[in-house]
């Protein structure tokens, strides 16, 4: 058989807790895949940056980039200043290994809670493609006379034809893929940011006429923020830059059953799903480290598990995916997991990942 290296970052948090159930139900569907999966463990997160002082030694860095694909929980941790684990481990493992797609899905399941009353899952059912190896993340800037009334904080936005381009070809086939409503919506701020988003609006219209059965749309980030919210049903795949689908990609996760709910894959889909240099791609739920919950059993698992459903789908397994996908769905359709109306567990983590098994 084929197989598959995975390494493993269970990392802070509830990281460790969603990231075993997501696991047992990788377990459970093994025996249908047409590849064997190997999982590496790596140490990585508060406690070890606490002890060491360091988030991810190049030595860690190396093994982990001779996986296939990264499994990620969360990191984060009150314990350690903020951004120092963002940016040394998450951000280093998206722009060194050059995962320049950040894929999240926002479609909401029938039994899960979205806060649009008038709204149901035929309505919002959409993709979000957001660039991520460019845009105000890759930390260039400075500060001048740090401390003093005439402090001065630069942070530059970074937008280059390749990492615009690829990024929207990129979401251009991911629509064709999807088969949806064939229609593909540029969120930007061409209007005020007529530099950078300029490029990104050229880029679009022509990398558009090669795909002419797909419809173009570019409307503002504030519009787009608002058009969530109100008409969800208008979109079908969107793409966006890094720091725009940051922000909008949290609110669609809320409007899709909250983010308990919400997958994200980190690809390089050049070199998928195995490149000849580096790994080729991250997978994690995207909730963060919520270590006000870490311990009790209450986080939800089916983000994480939905992950693993996108990594399997990432490495060929496509019927694996479909299983899991449809077992995650039957699971939530149920009602046995939530509390009436809302976004939170009726169940523990470790029971909402032995009903999606048994449903599998």
């Amino acid at each position: 058989m084929k197989t598959h290296k995975i390494a493993v970052i269970a990392g802070d948090g509830i990281g460790p807790e969603v990231l075993r159930e997501a696991r047992k139900v990788l377990t459970n569907v093994s025996s249908r895949l047409k590849s064997q999966l190997v999982f590496e463990e790596f140490d990585l997160g508060a406690s070890r940056y606490l002890k060491t002082k360091e988030a991810l030694p190049e030595s860690v860095f190396k093994s982990i980039a001779s996986c296939d694909v990264i499994f990620l929980g969360a990191v984060g941790d009150p314990k350690v200043p903020p951004g120092i684990l963002e940016r040394d481990i998450l951000l280093k493992l998206r722009f060194d290994l050059d995962l320049y797609i950040n894929l999240r899905p926002c479609i909401l399941m029938d039994g899960a809670h979205t806060p649009l009353k008038s709204k149901n899952s035929n309505d919002i059912n959409f993709i979000v493609v957001r660039e991520n190896s460019e845009s105000v993340y890759t930390g260039l800037g400075g500060v001048f006379k740090k401390g003093t009334p005439d402090e001065v904080a630069i942070q530059e936005d970074i937008n280059t034809r390749k990492g615009v381009e690829r990024c929207l070809r990129y979401a251009f086939e991911t629509c064709k893929k999807r088969n949806h409503k064939n229609q593909l919506t540029l969120v930007d701020k061409a209007n005020v940011l007529t530099h950078a988003h300029g490029l990104w609006r050229r880029t679009f219209e022509e990398v558009g006429q090669e795909y002419p059965h797909i419809k173009r749309n570019a409307i503002y980030v504030d519009a787009a923020a608002m058009d969530f919210v109100r008409r969800p049903e208008n979109f079908d795949v969107v793409v966006t830059n890094n720091i725009f689908g940051d922000i909008l990609t949290d609110l669609g996760a809320i409007l899709s059953g909250g983010l308990g709910l919400a997958a994200s894959a980190n690809l390089n889909p050049s070199q998928a799903p195995r490149g000849d240099k580096n790994c080729s791609a991250l997978f994690e739920p995207i909730h963060g480290s919520a270590p006000d919950i870490a311990g009790k059993g209450t986080a939800n698992p089916l983000a994480a598990i939905l992950a693993g459903q996108m990594m399997l789908d990432f490495l060929g397994e496509t019927k694996a995916a479909s299983l899991i996908m449809e077992a995650v769905q039957k699971t939530v359709k149920s009602g046995k997991i939530f509390k009436k109306e809302s976004a939170d567990l009726a169940i523990s983590t470790r029971e909402v990942g032995d009903l999606v098994c048994d449903a599998l």
